[in-house]
């Protein structure tokens, strides 16, 4: 398929690089480090051959989400947000951008946000999961969203009407312990979509969605699991008449179908991509690569031989995109 936009596509920057290092085994790092300090070369001739149009890019993880320093969080997101607005700027026609943000403090990240969708045309924001901040309990606070002093950030997030990208980050140490001696849990095998899916269930739990129900929130890697959880999340003793023990108002279900988006990034199984349409509908998934931590023909190669409708083809591969960011 031909003009495909891919929206959980990355990059780094020189201060962020090494955060993806104990992603790949030393002998591969190499070329991650290229693959995430390029943007104009090798990037866009795998664009040009797997028919991907446009990439909507985003800053690596975990970057400014684990930088404890608050002053530091805001200079990082703003120097990271420069150097992809003047990226975007040679190739305006291929590359679109996600604001990184500094959530440690939520007023200088909807400060951050304001100037890049105002000023850099940024088309929404990639958040890498919960924040740390030395000023509250040394940094070792999860500093999830649908805490209280964020309903600010979130109102001015609803009043720019741009989507929100929870992207996965693994959980600290201390919290790690059921991954105790299996290190390969973690990352995308499963640690980072468990984080995920609880932040993004929180969220809904929350009454977020009750208070700002034009929001929307994207997904990577079909979901996180939630699509395939959604009925025992709503009725786990349904035999058992009690009120529900978090403040949201409405099914997460409702929330689910109304509020978010999933997209393709890293998880290229048909199976389990009509499983989610069948949940979520084909409306809301978009075509996703998660380069350069997963390789682009292998996601493009993937999505253009799936066995689904052409019609839902091109909504997933294209026009579900277009139509939440504006791009047409």
């Amino acid at each position: 398929m031909q003009g495909k936009i891919a929206l959980e596509e990355h990059f780094a920057i020189p201060e962020t690089l090494e955060d993806s290092a104990g992603f790949v085994p030393g002998s591969y790092w190499d070329e991650l480090q290229h693959r995430l300090l390029d943007i104009q070369d090798t990037r866009l001739g795998l664009m040009d051959k797997h028919g991907i149009e446009t990439m909507i890019l985003s800053l690596n993880a975990p970057a400014v989400q684990a930088i404890t320093d608050r002053k530091k969080a805001i200079e990082i997101s703003k120097r990271a947000n420069d150097v992809l607005a003047e990226e975007c700027a040679k190739r305006p026609d291929r590359f679109r951008a996600f604001a990184a943000l500094p959530l440690q403090d939520p007023e200088a990240a909807a400060e951050e946000l304001n100037r890049c969708v105002k000023d850099l045309g940024f088309v929404g924001a990639l958040v890498n999961g919960f924040s740390q901040d030395a000023e509250q309990g040394e940094g070792q606070e999860l500093l999830y969203y649908d805490l209280p002093q964020y309903r600010s950030f979130w109102a001015e997030v609803a009043k720019l009407d741009v989507p929100f990208y929870l992207h996965p980050r693994n959980p600290l140490p201390q919290d790690s312990r059921i991954y105790e001696g299996h290190p390969w849990l973690m990352g995308p095998t499963w640690a980072f979509a468990q984080e995920t899916a609880v932040h993004a269930l929180r969220l809904m739990g929350s009454g977020l969605f009750d208070e700002h129900p034009s929001l929307q929130i994207i997904l990577g890697h079909m979901g996180e699991g939630i699509p395939y959880m959604l009925w025992r999340i709503d009725h786990r003793n349904a035999w058992v008449k009690l009120p529900p023990k978090h403040p949201a108002k409405r099914k997460f279900v409702d929330y689910f179908n109304e509020n978010f988006h999933i997209t393709t990034s890293g998880n290229f199984r048909t199976q389990t991509l009509i499983d989610a349409i069948l949940e979520v509908g084909a409306d809301r998934i978009m075509f996703s690569t998660d380069w350069p931590f997963e390789n682009v023909d292998h996601a493009a190669d993937w999505f253009d031989a799936a066995s689904i409708s052409e019609p839902d083809r091109v909504k997933i591969g294209r026009t579900n995109a277009a139509k939440l960011f504006g791009l047409d």
